[in-house]
Formats: structure tokens, sequence, C-alpha cells
């Protein structure tokens, strides 16, 4: 994720806070635990005084006396354990837990950034707010599937709510495989059967799975292409931003086919999602489109990548957005 000094400091700062947040709860339990609890004061000195005997005879050099240390300190550990266990608190009450496990609220596992910073990035120079808010009323919580009717097959026999329902199930699936199987989603069909919020709905579960999403509507992502082959970017050589688009680990393009398609998009179309798909990053794509149109809008090259590496899910029924208004929702 391409970040200058600004947008980087800003994001440690955020990480330093978490930490002073969490050596705060510690220092508030440790503090009242041992007023209420004299025994567990002493014993938690003892330790203490111990760790600091073992630093120093550590910097001296001094390996029989640390072995023998070690075995003092991992008994005095042992009692703390079921002296806590004996008071009704958990074994680890002074370690409350990490916001991010994994990189422990530092922002790095080792010398690579953790995903947490990764999605952090992608907030900062997205501004991906705006999604989080949507994902909060639009997720697989939220999701219904009364708008759709079992009195309309069509040609192949399936109603609305059996494709929605089949819809949903294989984007759960996609989900559950996530970091084990590479894979896309394709969901065309009609304006409002619900295409967009099945995206929302794998978006939110990956967000808070701490995987980087990064979501655009296809006129903000081919925005993105031409300012970073025509305008100011190319010129500066800044092409981080353009460049993230590859590296996320879900690219969610929302309304393809309502930008202007001309020559151009179609080749960045192509070029972004041939990309993903030889880095084996995921991406889901939404359109009113059919099957055919998408083939003579966008080339048969970019036709068979979709095709090709592509779970396709088709979606049928009214436009839910005008039966909620109906129905007063």
């Amino acid at each position: 994720m391409s970040l200058t000094n600004t947008q980087y400091d800003t994001i440690m700062r955020q990480y330093e806070a978490r930490q002073n947040r969490r050596r705060h709860i510690r220092e508030e339990r440790l503090r009242t635990a041992c007023q209420q609890y004299p025994s567990l004061k002493e014993l938690m000195d003892d330790i203490s005084d111990l760790s600091l005997t073992r630093a120093k005879m550590l910097l001296n050099g001094d390996e029989q006396a640390l072995s023998l240390l070690k075995e003092e300190l991992s008994a005095l550990t042992q009692k703390k354990q079921e002296l806590l266990s004996s008071l009704g608190l958990s074994g680890d009450y002074f370690e409350p837990p990490y916001q991010c496990p994994h990189c422990k609220d530092t922002g790095y596992i080792g010398h690579e950034k953790c995903h947490c910073f990764k999605q952090a990035a992608i907030d900062l120079v997205y501004t991906q707010s705006n999604l989080k808010s949507i994902l909060k009323e639009e997720n697989f919580d939220t999701l219904s599937l009364e708008y759709y009717t079992t009195e309309d097959a069509d040609q192949s026999g399936r109603s609305s709510r059996q494709r929605a329902e089949d819809a949903v199930a294989q984007c759960k699936g996609f989900l559950k495989d996530f970091d084990t199987t590479f894979g896309n989603l394709f969901l065309y069909g009609d304006t409002g059967v619900g295409k967009t919020f099945l995206s929302h709905c794998v978006a939110r579960e990956l967000l808070d799975s701490g995987h980087s999403v990064i979501y655009f509507t296809a006129f903000e992502l081919f925005q993105i292409f031409e300012r970073a082959t025509f305008g100011r970017e190319r010129q500066a050589g800044a092409s981080g931003d353009y460049q993230n688009l590859f590296d996320c680990e879900l690219l969610i393009i929302d309304d393809l086919g309502t930008e202007f398609s001309n020559s151009f998009t179609t080749s960045q179309l192509f070029l972004c999602l041939n990309e993903r798909i030889l880095r084996r990053k995921s991406t889901i794509i939404s359109t009113n489109l059919n099957i055919p149109q998408l083939a003579e809008l966008y080339s048969e090259r970019t036709f068979s990548r979709v095709t090709s590496h592509y779970t396709m899910i088709k979606l049928t029924g009214s436009d839910i957005r005008i039966l909620k208004k109906i129905r007063g929702c």
C-alpha cells in the first residue's frame, strides 16, 4: 500500500493509541486486583523482583544461576495462575486481548505489514468509511429472502427465490474457502435484484476477519485507471494507489457496464482482471449486463477470463428497492 509519510505516521499513531489503551487497562486491572487481594500483590512483587534479578544475571552471563532462577520464576508463575483461578479470575486477566492478535497491535509481523495495517491503509487512502457504514445495514444478518418469490420460474425452471438461495449459498462457500481456494464471483441480473447487497455481505465478512477489501463502482474504478495513465500520478511516477488494486485480497467492482465504455476501459478492465487472476487475488463483479452483452462490450479476451475463472451467479426477480418503497420499508 502506497502511503505518504504523513499517512504512515497517522496509522502508526493509531497503533500507538491501541497499545496505550491496552497498557492502561492492564495497569488498572493490576492495581485494582492487588488492592483487593494483598496476597496477589505480594506474589506479583516477588515475580517482579525475581524477573529483575534474572535480567541482571543474564547481563552478567551467569548461566548456572540463571537456570535455577528460571525454575523459581516458573514456580511463582504457576502459583500466580492458581491464585488467580481461586479468586475467580482468568489466567490472562492482566493481559487484555489485542485488537489484532496476529501482530499484537504493532502493525507488523516481523518485517512485514500485518493485514490489519494494509486495511487501515486502504481505509485511509480510499476513505472506505462510507462502505463500512453501509455494511452495518447490509450484511448476512440483515439479509432477507422475503422479496423473492417462488412463483416466477424462468426458462430453466428456477424461481427467483431458488436463485437467491443458491446465490447466498455460493457466496458463503466462497467465504468459507477464501483462505485456501482462489475464486471469483460474477453477479449478474436486472436492476435491484440484490447483487450489490450480496457483495456487501461478502465484504463485511472478510473485513471482520481481517482481510483487505477495496470496493469501487465501475465508474470510480475507471477514473483511477485514467488518472494513473494520463494524469499527474503518471507524470510524478506515483502509481502506488493504482497498484493497490492488484494487491488487495478482494476487489469489488460494482455496476460494471454503467461507465462510458471505449477501447481504453476495455483494455484496462482486461488488464486488471487478468493481473488479479495471475496473482490469485479474488474479485467480485456485479453488473446488469447479461453474458452476451459482456462479450460484446468488453471483448472476447475479457469474456474468456470471466467465464473461465469466475463463478457465474444469476439473480432474478422484481426490483427490491421498489418493493420496499411500496411496502413502506
